[in-house]
């Protein structure tokens, strides 16, 4: 199958750094090429892929100084996915929503997977302006703030079996793995309860809006 992944511009596909959705598009697009499937990658420059990319922007547009315009690059992304997509079987976007109103005209059958938050203002207008796009989730929860979007399937983030290997030998301490932001307070607070009622070692570690590696063991 011809397949077509466009990946947000913010970062390379991998990540260098923090990047939590160019890390599962890097992951997805292995497994496809993997098992034999055509597969070009829409992203930037810098993306080290088996498949074939297309560089939209020189290098991540978080990374680049001067700061290039987010939305310049996001039109010439989806010029470059327009001029294409008569090559492709599906198209599969990982942007959101911005693509949308085009990805409808050309076409070509296509998906958008959506990693992000759905608890946003006017969220129903989503369903309303776009009500045959079709939808996948990361899981079921995220999903309850829209329910009326056309939901093709959940499909929960997967990750290379070879990265994280299994041993039976514990180590005394609690992970906590997540964002440190202020929309994630109730999560940093339910891990320090964890770790009160716990003797063991307590270590944090994730992006803060000021250090993408952020890590710290109390």
């Amino acid at each position: 199958m011809r397949i077509a992944q466009i990946a947000p511009l913010a970062e390379s596909v991998p990540p260098k750094l923090y990047g939590g959705t160019e890390r599962v598009v890097s992951w997805l697009t292995e497994e496809l090429v993997s098992l034999g499937h055509d597969v070009t990658l829409f992203a930037t420059g810098d993306s080290v892929t088996s498949a074939q990319l297309v560089p939209v922007a020189a290098r991540a547009l978080r990374l680049s100084r001067p700061p290039p315009d987010p939305a310049i690059a996001t039109a010439a992304l989806l010029e470059a996915v327009a001029d294409a997509a008569p090559r492709f079987d599906v198209i599969h976007s990982h942007l959101d929503w911005v693509h949308l109103p085009l990805l409808r005209c050309l076409r070509v059958p296509f998906l958008t997977t959506l990693h992000g938050r759905l608890d946003l203002p006017n969220i129903e207008l989503m369903g309303q302006r776009f009500p045959n796009a079709p939808f996948v989730s990361v899981s079921q929860s995220q999903r309850t703030p829209a329910p009326d979007m056309n939901w093709l399937a959940t499909i929960h983030h997967g990750l290379p079996l070879t990265l994280l290997p299994f041993t039976d030998r514990s180590e005394e301490y609690l992970a906590f793995l997540g964002r440190h932001r202020p929309r994630e307070r109730s999560r940093r607070r339910h891990s320090r309860r964890t770790c009160s009622r716990s003797s063991a070692a307590h270590r944090r570690q994730g992006p803060t809006r000021t250090n993408p590696l952020f890590q710290r063991d109390n």
